[in-house]
């Protein structure tokens, strides 16, 4: 495969046809961007994952932040620290999950497989990549946990998501 792009027929023409529909039966309007349950989550940006129904919540109870693998990124710490300070949050959720391509390998290994499927090379990115889940989730709990615009502020937790069974496990 070559590190050429060809776009969809199709546009986003299929999307914005769904969104006509969705704007009809469309009931969230007028919140005003508090946390309403003072949950924020960071977790994976993979498919599988349905962040409010997991935890029983719905829209506008919390604030969501997807990253790959579910790290906490320099963008999602940002989230998260703005969440503490004008969001209502008061609890933060990690949440890594099983069977992550973000946990099949380090960022050399995600780097490779990238390169094989398209011919790019990505290995001037860092991805954050690592096959060992909890090391990587009790050091963004911590860095959350300690951090001086969190700390004293929010409750920190960190957790397992089973993308086969739905269950959610507490780790820290």
């Amino acid at each position: 495969m070559t590190g050429t792009f060809t776009p969809p027929d199709r546009g986003f023409a299929d999307l914005l046809t769904s969104n006509a529909g969705y704007q009809v039966g469309f009931r969230h309007g007028g919140f005003d961007g508090i946390a309403r349950a003072g949950v924020a989550m960071v977790t994976c940006m993979d498919s599988r994952i349905e962040p409010l129904p997991m935890i029983g919540l719905d829209v506008g109870d919390a604030k969501i932040i997807r990253t790959p693998g579910g790290r906490l990124t320099p963008d999602a710490l940002v989230g998260c620290v703005l969440g503490v300070h004008l969001l209502g949050v008061e609890r933060i959720m990690v949440v890594p999950h099983t069977r992550c391509a973000m946990a099949s390998g380090d960022d050399a290994a995600i780097i490779a497989r990238a390169r094989a499927a398209t011919g790019d090379d990505l290995g001037d990115m860092v991805l954050g990549a690592s096959p060992d889940q909890h090391a990587r989730l009790l050091e963004d709990v911590t860095a959350l946990r300690e951090h001086p615009h969190v700390r004293g502020r929010a409750l920190v937790g960190g957790f397992l998501y089973d993308v086969d069974t739905g269950a959610l496990t507490q780790l820290l």
